[in-house]
């Protein structure tokens, strides 16, 4: 009697734990791959709309802009300097 009273209260015990315990690790997958980096190749950037120029032509703000996307990761190196020239050579 008494191993079928411990049973009753400890298999739904044990289950409770491992539902919480896979539900946390679960949890932090999800947030590990939502924090991943985004890659270059996933998000392409048209750098013919990042570079058009605006009216005023105010050549050093387009380019401050061209770095910030570079600092973030948004350009490659390579992007960034085609895109520089050619704000330059317009």
């Amino acid at each position: 009697m008494e191993k079928i009273i411990f049973f009753a209260l400890a298999v739904p015990i044990l289950g409770f734990v491992f539902y919480l315990g896979g539900s946390a690790i679960m949890k932090g997958f999800k947030a590990k791959v939502d924090n991943r980096p985004i890659k270059s190749e996933e998000t392409e950037i048209d750098t013919e709309t990042v570079i058009r120029p605006s009216n005023s032509n105010d050549l050093s703000s387009e380019i401050s802009k061209l770095n910030e996307l570079y600092k973030n990761g948004a350009l490659t190196q390579e992007e960034f300097e085609k895109a520089k020239s050619k704000l330059l050579n317009s």
